[in-house]
């Protein structure tokens, strides 16, 4: 960098700390430039006699800087956010975070199935998620429409805010970035797609270059581009030879440039114009690096690892294009690259063997190295919030962690009930004393909140079983402390009037039930398919009735058919359709369904209705579907003859089939986190299998209660923390720890609801479970307690001529929003389909039970038995 003459522009525009104020932590690898003061717009920057550049060569180099005197105290240990306050499941791996540039407790995650997901900590609550998809595919390239049918796997590689909090970039590892506007809450909009590279998007900024907001990416085919928000390109930066890893943007006074890297461990520097790079030089040990500035913008660091495995933090002397400093502490060798960021202009920090450590910046010694309570990959990502009083990091298990300080713990219980707007600001909520109606007429938003666990106490193990790997406990909320003013009582729905309710169009059919029902995983439709073979759709559409364009209550969706006019049906020829099992499920980015009622599988385009393939003629037949988590070609299709096959769609072949049942195949349930398989069958056996040589572990027989028959349907389903599993037979809800395949709760229809249960699933986020009966009454049940909250009686969503007649007329299938715990769908016997959620003043179903649920307010409340010891026999 020194010995390059066409650099001398850059040398003098980044040789010191600008005398103008950056805003405090500008976003880790430098995410959130700041907006250039009012000032000419493109200075002449290779005018070496510019008054500005005069200036700033005058100035005093990085090692004259004086530092305020707060940078002279003694470090604490307190200063850095180390205790775990949160441990939350994703349930995909997680490749970037960012948190909001002013909503301190918002986090951005962007996952490794392409979905991206907005948190807001306090409240662990998941404002809004992104599954992946192609916004307008007639606007892409022909590489991408060719590359994206090849393989549709994708994932996210970078997660970014603008400066402002009003805007996100996400960058894929095929082709696109797609640009979201955000105005709060869960109200993430889509602003544009662009296709910016050929192969992968590497890396995503905003930048500020003439006071014009724009996103500068890069990617493999070795190209920088900066973009409007239109997604016109106004810049293409070309010169490394290599794939490019990642931008750093920054600005010095009104001087805009951008650091690049390479995986050659090559670094260049660019200004805003068309004259090529004005630095080249090497990153230590050639490593494939990360650039970031400290928060006020006066140090500049990198983070690297190289082709060897051996990584390098350091600081550099800008003025100088040499290193200032190497910080020592790392001890392995890497298979990927470390990752880290900066904080407070004071503290730097890695994710590295399975830890997080610490330096100060003006030292070169490790401060400390913590496992945040262990279960960290061995390269965690992470990510401090602007402050540096929370800490994101990556886990294992597909999840992460916030770490935080003392000030960060007060900020989590500030925002732990965010609909209540005197939390977010000056309220401390240690303090906060809530009794008598005053409370209860403040407070009424936080009805519409879940509970949330407290920030603060390590959660419980609950009867031998760590729930989310040191995750969730019931939290002491405002809707708690509310609760206490008045004795728990169950919320029963008998009226219409009690809740919001749509029948969906075109959907009653006495001749056809509803025997299996999806929600699409964006959240926007409904699929429903028959005894009849015939599968249905319903999509909400974004209209001045329905401006978010979500599922609700409070729109009927259209019945939805390509213009074709196109039935989804299943080939039932010699089939009785009275006897089949249909079985269907649905691909993660809802191109594609998968169904059978009795013959042939089949394989639906979810836009033309086509069929696209065919397999697995019967006999025998197909009696359960489900994607494999990590490979859509991939599929575990249960047997009517009790074997599992193992079959991917591409080569059209059955890989593995696996025996362990004496009954039809009845559920399927991947664990991506445990990598096992768990089957359920109509022998009320479960069996445990192993993902990676498909081995049966373990097989486990429910316990069926004295006097009932072991026979019916059994089914599975993972919650969220992929470790607790919902097992589900018409006697009986039970709770398992899936990585000892034990009981740890269950719940036996009593009181007033004794009748067989139909179906049960877990809410999304796993939070409650809808459980439906076959004389027509719904129950809402705690998930972590399964203790009763709410019974929604027939008579509230059906009509009285329904009631009287002679037909029995009750829920088949529940299934329950992937993006509101409070609204769920149920499928009927006389072929409807309803949704339903609770009336907006309530905003939820019931409340939780007290944990000493016994007879209050003149009621037995419906309990739950606990198992600390395994009933079942285990067999091997």
């Amino acid at each position: 960098m020194a010995n390059a003459s066409a650099s001398s522009s850059v040398q003098a525009a980044v040789v010191t700390a600008s005398s103008i104020p950056v805003p405090q932590n500008q976003v880790p690898v430098l995410k959130r430039p700041r907006t250039p003061p009012a000032a000419p717009g493109m200075v002449d920057y290779q005018n070496t006699d510019h008054e500005l550049m005069k200036r700033l060569r005058a100035a005093p180099s990085i090692e004259e800087v004086t530092y305020p005197t707060a940078r002279q105290q003694a470090w604490s240990p307190d200063d850095l956010p180390r205790t775990v306050a949160i441990t939350m499941h994703q349930g995909s791996a997680i490749l970037s975070m960012d948190f909001h540039p002013s909503h301190h407790t918002l986090l951005l995650v962007g996952s490794g199935n392409a979905e991206i997901t907005l948190w807001e900590l306090g409240p662990r609550e998941r404002l809004v998620s992104k599954p992946f998809k192609v916004w307008d595919m007639a606007q892409c390239t022909l590489p991408f429409q060719a590359s994206i049918v090849k393989d549709p796997l994708i994932s996210v590689n970078r997660v970014a805010w603008s400066p402002d909090g009003n805007c996100v970039g996400v960058a894929f590892t095929k082709h696109l970035i797609h640009l979201y506007s955000y105005s709060g809450s869960s109200d993430l909009r889509q602003l544009k797609e662009i296709d910016a590279h050929g192969g992968s998007v590497n890396d995503l900024a905003f930048a500020h270059p003439s006071k014009q907001l724009c996103v500068v990416t890069c990617g493999d085919d070795k190209l920088i581009k900066v973009w409007d928000l239109s997604g016109q390109k106004l810049f293409t930066f070309e010169g490394h030879d290599a794939q490019v890893y990642s931008i750093c943007p920054h600005h010095k006074e009104s001087i805009q440039f951008i650091f690049s890297t390479a995986v050659d461990g090559k670094i260049k520097a660019w200004l805003y114009d068309n004259m090529g790079s004005r630095v080249d030089y090497d990153a230590p040990g050639l490593s494939c690096t990360t650039m970031l500035y400290s928060a006020d913008g006066s140090r500049l660091f990198s983070c690297g690892t190289s082709k060897e495995g051996e990584s390098y933090l350091v600081e550099w002397n800008e003025s100088e294009g040499a290193i200032k400093r190497t910080y020592a502490g790392f001890r392995k060798k890497s298979n990927g690259v470390v990752s880290f960021d900066t904080t407070q202009n004071r503290f730097l920090a890695a994710g590295e063997d399975s830890q997080i450590k610490f330096w100060d910046m003006d030292g070169i010694n490790l401060l400390t190295a913590i496992d945040a309570e262990g279960g960290l990959p061995s390269l965690p990502r992470l990510r401090f919030n602007k402050e540096g009083n929370l800490l994101a990091v990556t886990t294992a298990d597909n999840g992460f962690k916030i770490l935080a300080n003392a000030v960060g713990l007060r900020s989590l219980r500030a925002t732990e009930a965010p609909s209540f707007e005197a939390l977010r600001t000056s309220i401390n909520p240690v303090s906060l004393k809530v009794s008598g109606t005053s409370a209860v007429a403040s407070v009424g938003p936080v009805n519409c909140k879940v509970e949330r666990s407290s920030p603060v106490r390590p959660p419980p193990v609950l009867n031998g079983v760590d729930p989310m790997g040191r995750s969730v406990e019931k939290p002491r909320t405002l809707d708690d402390a509310m609760d206490k003013t008045k004795p728990w009582q169950l919320a029963e729905i008998v009226d219409p009037v009690q809740c919001r309710l749509v029948t969906l169009p075109e959907s009653t059919d006495a001749s056809s039930k509803v025997v299996r029902l999806l929600y699409t995983n964006s959240g926007v439709g409904i699929l429903a398919l028959g005894s009849n073979g015939v599968q249905k759709l319903w999509k909400w559409p974004r209209n001045e009735q329905n401006p978010n364009g979500k599922a609700t209550a409070s729109v009927v969706p259209p019945h939805w058919q390509p213009n074709s006019g196109l039935l989804m049906s299943n080939d039932v020829t010699g089939v009785n359709v009275e006897e089949a099992v249909p079985c269907i499920a649905l691909s993660k980015n809802d191109s594609y369904v998968m169904s059978a009622t009795g013959g042939k599988v089949s394989l639906f385009n979810m836009m033309t209705f086509k069929v696209m393939t065919t397999f697995m003629a019967p006999p025998p037949a197909s009696t359960f579907l489900a994607f494999h988590p990590q490979d859509n070609n991939i599929i575990a299709i249960g047997m009517e003859d009790s074997t599992i096959h193992i079959y991917n769609v591409r080569v059209d072949e059955v890989k593995s089939k696996l025996k362990g049942h004496q009954k039809r195949i009845t559920g399927l349930a991947f664990s991506t986190n445990l990598n096992i398989l768990v089957s359920s069958g109509a022998d009320a056996q479960l069996c445990v299998w192993s993902i990676d040589t498909w081995e049966k572990r373990k097989s486990v027989t429910i316990q069926i209660p004295a006097g009932k028959a072991p026979t019916g349907d059994t089914r599975v389903q993972f919650h969220t923390d992929q470790i607790r599993m919902l097992v589900v037979h018409e006697t009986q809800l039970a709770i398992y720890d899936a990585s000892k395949m034990e009981r740890i709760r269950q719940w036996i229809p009593q009181d007033g609801l004794s009748a067989p249960i139909s179906y049960a699933a877990y809410s999304c986020y796993s939070q409650l479970v809808y459980a439906s009966f076959c004389d027509g009454n719904i129950g809402v049940f705690d998930a972590d307690t399964l203790r009763l909250r709410c019974r929604v009686a027939p008579s509230a969503y059906l009509p009285q001529s329904i009631l009287s007649g002679s037909q029995a007329v009750y829920p088949l299938v529940v299934a329950a929003n992937p993006n509101d715990p409070n609204q769920f769908a149920i499928g009927l016997t006389d072929g409807s389909v309803k949704v339903m959620e609770p009336i907006e003043s309530e905003g939820k179903w019931g409340a939780s039970p007290p944990v000493d649920n016994g007879i209050l307010s003149g009621r037995t409340t419906s309990s739950s038995t606990t198992s600390n010891h395994t009933p079942e026999q285990l067999q091997r």
